[in-house]
């Protein structure tokens, strides 16, 4: 599955589309200049179960990594990845 990421100055979403359908996308805000809110996750019933979501946070982790980020999950989803995955934590914004 290959996450696209679309980006302005102050939102974006990491996504993943098929036959230009978007099946799976996670938004996100930014707050200020290092801080990226994710605020919401969905994801198709064609890919529910499949790890998805999953790896539009694993995207977004990577993202904040290369630019020096910290990530705020404010979606209960992202949130619950980020609470299962100390992996993760070094780009929480805590």
């Amino acid at each position: 599955m290959h996450i696209q990421l679309e980006q302005t100055a102050t939102k974006g979403a990491f996504y993943y589309e098929e036959a230009g359908h978007r099946l799976a996308e996670m938004t996100f805000t930014m707050a200020g200049d290092t801080r990226m809110i994710i605020d919401h996750t969905d994801v198709s019933d064609v890919l529910r179960g499949k790890g998805a979501g999953k790896q539009l946070v694993e995207a977004a982790v990577q993202h904040a990594r290369k630019n020096n980020l910290k990530i705020l999950p404010l979606c209960p989803f992202a949130k619950s990845v980020f609470d299962k995955t100390e992996a993760y934590h070094d780009v929480l914004n805590q």
